[in-house]
């Protein structure tokens, strides 16, 4: 009985070490759990219950059990790097199956897909078109575009100006932009057609002979754009027509082969105070075409395409995961864990909702072993082992001076 007693605790003893070895192997794998081996005493039973002399027969592992504790945060130089800083697994799609990992070492595929090194592809919820939400009612396979970004027509101009309230009339009559003395003050910016194509739209202020009144005439590449429209201020400054401070411009055809441009010219920020005139805000909402130039995720997990006229495109929301027991997830290999009925069902959301974690673009959650500890655990059932061997030795000692008694 003493020699099973034994051997039972060199194979708990063997089983720790084989725990402690796969952690070891996977100090540097990304997104790596560690294991611990957890044993159980071996009694004997009877129909009738345990004597209150019974020995035990020695030990047998009850479990290896995962450990889902946090790993170190890493930061690297790829944008489809993603960490998770806190609960939750990314969804992924094996070939249609969902398996669920904490490795965020994505890169993607020739058709565009985002996958892990195995070629799993990453889920996330699909944007809404023409709105910032997403439709958390469905998944799909994340994919990036490779294509341009489309342009946008300019629709309206923003002017934060200030006029200078002791101007006079321009000396020379009437306005020409080719004649600097017939306005008092100019701005510009660039503005774009439906096709992309730049174009200067010119703004000038001309004084004229009423207190606090002004008259703006808008240019686009030297071609007016409707005539003069006057715009007055109050005694105070502040502008008091027109009262919206909006200045719907004529339509103007570009000539590019474009839709026309139907422009709103918004100086409801713009003041006559003091003797200089100056530009604090000249904005508008047009845009080129755009090449995509790189990927990246914010905390709550959606992944943007940002491209080179300064757009971002949202490519879907991660999808994250959790389940009512993570202990019984199954290791699958390759990084990842699969469903099963002990973990039950999982629970999906999305990053910084619920009990989930956030999201860190271009870094890695790296293994939460702590190599000096495996090594003392290494080193405590390398002790064990020896112990239990022996036992063995000093078992089978004891049996042959049985033998040899005569």
């Amino acid at each position: 009985m003493t020699f099973r007693t034994a051997l039972s605790g060199l194979n708990a003893a063997a089983a720790d070490l084989n725990v402690t070895s796969h952690n070891i192997a996977n100090v540097a794998t990304v997104g790596f759990k560690g294991s611990r081996a957890e044993f159980a005493e071996v009694f004997a039973r009877s129909p009738f219950g345990l004597a209150r002399t019974t020995i035990g027969s020695g030990a047998n592992v009850a479990a290896v059990a995962q450990q889902f504790s946090q790993g170190n945060i890493e930061f690297t130089e790829n944008s489809l790097d993603i960490a998770i800083s806190g609960g939750g697994f990314f969804r992924l799609s094996d070939n249609g199956v969902a398996v669920y990992s904490r490795a965020g070492n994505f890169s993607a595929d020739r058709d565009g897909f985002v996958v892990n090194p195995a070629g799993h592809r990453l889920q996330v919820y699909p944007p809404i078109t023409g709105t910032d939400q997403f439709d958390t009612g469905r998944l799909v396979d994340l994919q990036i575009s490779v294509g341009e970004a489309a342009p946008r027509a300019t629709t309206s101009i923003n002017t934060g100006i200030n006029l200078p309230a002791n101007a006079s009339q321009p000396a020379n009559t009437p306005f020409s932009p080719t004649d600097p003395l017939s306005y008092n003050h100019t701005t510009s910016l660039t503005v774009f057609d439906s096709l992309g194509a730049s174009h200067v739209a010119t703004l000038y202020f001309v004084k004229t002979a009423n207190p606090n009144e002004w008259d703006v005439h808008a240019y686009i590449d030297g071609n007016a754009v409707g005539g003069a429209n006057t715009i007055s201020y109050s005694n105070t400054g502040t502008l008091t027509n027109p009262p919206s401070g909006q200045i719907t411009l004529p339509n103007y055809t570009p000539g590019t082969g474009a839709a026309d441009l139907a422009i709103t010219l918004n100086l409801l920020e713009s003041t006559q105070y003091g003797e200089a005139f100056s530009v604090s805000e000249l904005l508008q909402d047009g845009y080129t075409t755009g090449r995509l130039t790189g990927v990246e995720t914010s905390p709550t997990g959606v992944v943007f395409a940002r491209f080179t006229n300064g757009q971002s495109l949202p490519l879907g929301q991660i999808a994250l995961a959790t389940f009512p027991n993570v202990q019984g997830l199954q290791e699958l290999g390759n990084n990842v864990w699969g469903e099963t009925f002990e973990s039950g069902q999982p629970i999906l959301g999305t990053a910084g909702s619920g009990t989930f974690g956030l999201t860190q673009s271009g870094a890695l959650e790296a293994s939460n072993v702590d190599l000096t500890e495996q090594l003392v655990n290494m080193i405590t059932a390398q002790r064990n082992f020896q112990a239990n061997a022996q036992m063995i030795s000093t078992q089978d000692q004891v049996t042959q001076t049985v033998i040899n008694i005569r």
